[in-house]
């Protein structure tokens, strides 16, 4: 079975995937541009063409669920051409289902998706994701604690926009106009406080990229970001300063707490963790360096601890040992590294992709879930038909 997936937006690749062998396009970058839209738009017709060739043509095409996306518009285009399904896939779904194809594995898995941002069934912006995956089946476990984003894209671009954020979900508004003012002017630091404090422009995410960003931000690493995850990889390399000159050096973190919403999801409260770094002075131009890398470190250790029990629990509630980490967060050594001897520590198979943590990566995971939808599809076409 042959299967065209046509990945996302950011980092885009393409692929087919044919009874668990893959072969991929070139990658086309982010299609933000006509020129990658058209690089997509010509890897999918050689893919078509190869599998033809080969005599086992394309039986799907796969995508994001994101209906904006040029990827989804050509999936669906192709899929109406051929004559074919056009199967949409959760984006931290398809994260976790490319570890899986990686590793062939078989049965009931959690998987942890940690990145910036994805479209959710729900039609908000995901990206702090524990799933639970069996073949076909999928549910959403829990999520992150969610921000708001003040100014909607525009603040995954200024983390000071997420600090905000961070301060008001922590109870601490009243410290938004003082903090920031000095910064980047009263008026906008009024201006979105206000934004937070009516919901005006303010969609909320379970991001762990902008969780990332408020910690930046907060600890003076970065305001304003130029490029891709500037901010996160600020906050690694502050943390790395201070764990390479203290290996062994244990320090009290403040705890993320798993806790229970209305809807029966488990989710991981991270407020106290980012709370704590409030305790540095990083707004002084006096601030030795070391304080800021300490809580940076403080930060990451939190988070992973936090990460650690959260999956601890809800493996309890599915009784599943088995756990695949995905997204681009994973980026982030200290966070991988630091949760994979967690989890390992607390008996759990731990599962990397072998190549790609980002959305580089999706297309390998969209085809094997619509590969598994497809096959579940005809067992149940052919029970259908042998009772008539």
């Amino acid at each position: 079975m042959s299967i065209l997936a046509l990945g996302a937006w950011l980092k885009n690749t393409a692929c087919v995937w044919q009874d668990g062998h893959v072969r991929w396009s070139a990658p086309h970058g982010d299609l933000r541009s006509p020129q990658a839209c058209a690089a997509l738009q010509a890897s999918c017709e050689v893919l078509l063409a190869q599998a033809r060739a080969a005599g086992h043509p394309v039986r799907a095409v796969a995508h994001d669920l994101h209906p904006d996306f040029f990827s989804t518009h050509l999936a669906l285009q192709q899929a109406d051409v051929l004559g074919i399904p056009a199967i949409g896939v959760q984006h931290h779904h398809a994260h976790i289902a490319a570890v899986m194809a990686e590793h062939q594995l078989q049965g009931p898995v959690l998987g942890l998706a940690l990145d910036g941002v994805g479209l959710g069934t729900d039609g908000s912006a995901w990206g702090g994701e524990l799933l639970w995956l069996h073949d076909a089946q999928w549910r959403r476990m829990g999520h992150l604690w969610p921000l708001s984003l003040p100014g909607s894209d525009r603040a995954a671009h200024e983390p000071w926009r997420m600090a905000a954020s961070a301060l008001h979900a922590v109870g601490r508004a009243d410290d938004i106009v003082p903090r920031w003012s000095q910064r980047v002017g009263l008026n906008l630091a009024q201006g979105v406080r206000h934004m937070l404090e009516t919901g005006l422009n303010c969609p909320r995410t379970s991001s762990t990229g902008r969780w990332f960003d408020a910690a930046a931000a907060v600890l003076g690493l970065c305001v304003r970001q130029q490029d891709e995850a500037q901010a996160a990889m600020a906050l690694e390399e502050a943390a790395r300063r201070w764990l390479s000159q203290h290996p062994s050096m244990p320090f009290t973190t403040a705890c993320a707490l798993v806790v229970r919403d209305a809807q029966g999801l488990c989710n991981l409260d991270v407020r106290p963790v980012w709370a704590s770094l409030l305790e540095t002075p990083a707004w002084q131009v006096d601030t030795p360096t070391w304080q800021v890398d300490e809580a940076a470190a403080r930060f990451h250790e939190g988070l992973i601890a936090g990460l650690a029990d959260w999956v601890h629990v809800v493996s309890q509630r599915t009784a599943t040992k088995r756990v695949c980490l995905g997204g681009g967060c994973f980026f982030n050594h200290i966070l991988r590294d630091g949760l994979t001897q967690r989890l390992q520590v607390l008996g759990f198979e731990v599962y990397q992709p072998a190549t790609q943590y980002g959305d580089a990566g999706l297309a390998l995971g969209q085809a094997w879930v619509a590969a598994q939808q497809l096959r579940e599809m005809l067992v149940f076409q052919k029970e259908t038909s042998s009772c008539v």
